[in-house]
């Protein structure tokens, strides 16, 4: 190794556009810090702030009684049957998510000279400055409040609240406030929606050490100042906000001494240790690992690359992640015209954005996902009743977090029909047991109702009588001779057989049942090119070239279609990774395909899929992402999912067993990760290099797991408590196919 991995990154120029700026947050609030210091600008956003757009009062349609005759006529061969399965209703977006406003901090314009600007893993605090100058911001884990501290703001230093942000609606109602109290100045924005009672209002209480505070027209004056403290919050709320009240519980935070280090301190404890709880390293050059992100993101193949990313993603996920897991925008978006309403689109982007949170110990992260699916389980009950007629829950594949009815759907995307969404949101938490060692009483309940659901909606059976999904729908894909709904997607059988069969497990009282319902299900179909069928329906034909891979479902996330139990389903879904496009180049279809190739075994199409993102003008300078090449659409899903890719290359578990470099690319023939957990219960450090190999596995609790490696397959024997260290001499990197049976590596305790 040749020195430290770089836990942050920095630019030698201040953000000229909101997708540049450096992020922190603590997911609820979240701010984005341009570094400007003559125009200090911070863009500040809470995953509560969201337009309605009358969204907010829709609810599933009402088409239970028309299923029955939907079954019917897809059964009988009408391949469009299930574009009239609507009440006729346009598509209707979520409520889009939106910036507050930001926070300006204007001087006259001085020396520029030394300018950097930079963000902290670490600590999560973004820092500009020059000259003497400095202003660091970060977001408060312990006390939920943006901090900015501002030190040597020179003569004169003008302080506003500005809503202006690209997007904002012109009928937007702000009024601004601004007083000097005894806490310190308070300064107010608050915006009525246009057409709605509901509103926001920001609040941020300037504590000023030195010098005098005047008011001006549009905010406050600030002159001859040694330090200026901004502590800001924003709270959505019908009716009025009492500002005194915020502004007294904002001063009630300060230490007596040392305000801004106190702060600092209270959320350190909970923000440092998660994230550093994993690390990477690829042993990057040290002359690369000092370059500014933007030079690094010039060099694709740069092993220091992607060490900060994997670092910045991590960053990223864990700050997005809060009373909500991240949106498509994380926590962060600098404009009110976002992509895709700025929601969460479950059918594939959330789950791939947090895919690392069990195995990289972010488990902040899957307590944020779950938030999600609790707080939403009544509109999932709605979903089952309203579209099927069911017991149960089926989630939405589209949400604002907000609400949970199955309303926006669309002929070309009949995203009611989707019933796999319940099992798939709820695979991160079921890791999360497994991980941690604990059944959740909550997981448990609502895994019950997901097989209350297939018991009452697996009525239908075909010709040899093993039971048919109908209506199905594999996101966002149809057959190349079909309509969008059709019969028994893969992804839909993999979930029903899973969430079946994880009941069971929860519920031993009705396990019975359960696997029996389960194995009704038909197998998965493989078609004439040898591909695993993204519908197991006889006659219906695939579609390749398309950026999901839901027919995949049983690769990645799940273990049903695995090189060592199941090798031919795992070469047909080989074969149909090979056979999949890219469609139109977004960032998650690439991560996706190196996530399923990874637990192929094929670390060339991981090392491809991986590089078609690095050298693909994905990241911003901010290093969060894009959804397609060419910094188009700001996203959070490459940022927050490459994590995952990296330690799914390296190490993979289930309950009983642990692959290790099943598909290392060529490119990065040693390094170290650290931290990763384990689903039987053991944290794990793995270092590589084509000398020696060694892993060393701290089990929480004792079992047996079958280690494999491309040596071959071994009995594993962990005692809790008890250190296990692997270790091995040169290892040729195995590709898919699977290994053959082989030499053990050697262990001891």
């Amino acid at each position: 190794m040749t020195g430290e991995v770089v836990h942050g990154t920095w630019e030698p120029d201040p953000a000229a556009r909101w997708e540049d700026a450096f992020l922190s947050g603590n997911g609820r609030h979240g701010a984005m810090m341009f570094g400007d210091p003559n125009d200090d600008r911070v863009i500040v956003t809470h995953h509560t702030l969201l337009r309605p757009n009358g969204s907010e009062h829709a609810r599933p349609p009402e088409l239970a009684s028309r299923l029955s005759a939907l079954q019917d006529r897809l059964l009988a061969g009408e391949t469009a049957a299930a574009e009239h399965f609507t009440d006729g209703r346009k598509l209707q977006w979520v409520q889009p998510f939106h910036p507050a406003f930001q926070t300006r901090l204007r001087r006259p314009a001085g020396e520029g000279r030394d300018y950097r600007r930079s963000v902290d893993f670490t600590t999560g605090v973004t820092r500009a400055g020059c000259a003497g100058w400095s202003s660091r911001v970060f977001v408060s884990r312990a006390d939920d409040v943006i901090v900015q501290y501002v030190t040597a703001p020179g003569p004169v230093l003008e302080l506003s609240l500005d809503h202006r942000l690209p997007g904002a609606p012109r009928d937007l109602a702000v009024g601004h406030g601004t007083a000097l109290t005894a806490e310190g100045a308070l300064l107010t924005l608050r915006a009525r929606y246009p057409g709605s009672d509901r509103a926001f209002t920001g609040v941020t209480l300037a504590v000023v050490t030195g010098g005098t505070s005047a008011l001006a027209s549009q905010g406050v004056r600030i002159a001859d100042a040694e330090s200026v403290l901004l502590l800001t919050r924003v709270h959505r709320h019908t009716g009025e906000l009492d500002a005194l009240a915020e502004a007294r519980a904002l001063r009630a935070l300060l230490p007596s001494e040392e305000p801004f280090a106190g702060l600092l301190d209270r959320h350190l404890a909970l923000h440092r240790p998660a994230y550093r709880r994993a690390t990477l390293d690829l042993g990057a050059d040290a002359a690369e690992r000092a370059l500014p992100g933007s030079e690094l993101l010039r060099r694709p193949t740069s092993a220091a690359l992607l060490e900060r990313l994997f670092a910045a993603g991590r960053y990223h996920l864990l700050s997005s992640s809060g009373m909500l897991p991240p949106r498509l925008t994380g926590l962060w978006t600098g404009d009110w015209n976002t992509a895709w309403s700025g929601a969460f689109t479950t059918d594939a982007n959330l789950n791939l954005q947090t895919a690392s949170a069990s195995a990289g110990a972010l488990p902040e992260v899957t307590e944020a996902h779950a938030a999600l699916i609790h707080g939403q389980l009544d509109h999932w009950r709605e979903n089952a009743r309203a579209v099927h007629g069911a017991r149960g829950v089926v989630a939405p594949a589209h949400t604002d977090g907000e609400s949970g009815y199955a309303y926006h759907f669309s002929r070309e995307y009949p995203l009611h029909l989707w019933t796999a969404g319940a099992d798939w949101l709820l695979k991160p938490l079921v890791d999360h047991d497994e991980t941690y060692g604990e059944r959740d009483p909550r997981t448990a309940a609502v895994l019950a109702e997901v097989a209350a659901f297939y018991e009452d909606f697996l009525t239908r059976t075909d010709d040899e009588g093993r039971l048919v999904v109908v209506p199905s729908y594999s996101p966002e894909n149809r057959p190349a001779n079909a309509s969008w709904g059709t019969i028994n997607a893969a992804m839909d059988l993999s979930a029903a057989r899973h969430a079946l069969l994880t009941a069971a497990a929860y519920h031993p009282d009705r396990a019975e049942d359960w696997r029996a319902l389960a194995d009704r299900l038909p197998p998965h179909r493989v078609n004439a090119d040898g591909a695993l069928a993204e519908w197991a329906w006889p006659g219906l034909e695939d579609t390749y070239d398309h950026r999901h891979l839901s027919h995949l479902y049983g690769v990645w996330p799940l273990d049903e279609i695995n090189p060592y139990d199941t090798p031919g389903l795992a070469a047909a879904a080989h074969r149909a990774l090979e056979l999949r496009g890219a469609e139109n180049d977004s960032a998650h279809g690439h991560l996706h395909h190196a996530l399923v190739a990874a637990r192929l075994r094929d670390a060339d199409r991981v090392a491809h899929a991986l590089g078609q993102v690095l050298a693909g003008d994905y990241f911003h300078a901010s290093l969060m992402s894009a959804h397609y090449p060419h910094l188009d659409v700001y996203n959070a899903d490459a940022a927050h999912a490459l994590p995952a890719v990296l330690i799914e290359a390296l190490v993979q578990s289930t309950p009983g067993r642990l692959v290790l470099l099943p598909a290392l690319p060529a490119a990065y023939p040693r390094g170290r990760l650290l931290g990763v957990r384990t689903r039987f219960g053991a944290e794990l450090d793995l270092t590589w290099s084509p000398e020696r190999t060694t892993a060393v596995l701290r089990p929480t609790r004792s079992c047996r797991v079958d280690l494999r490696t491309s040596a071959g397959a071994t009995p594993l024997d962990l005692v809790a408590g008890e250190d296990c260290v692997l270790t091995t001499g040169p290892q040729d990197q195995q590709q898919f196919p699977p290994p053959m049976e082989g030499t053990p590596w050697q262990y001891a305790r």
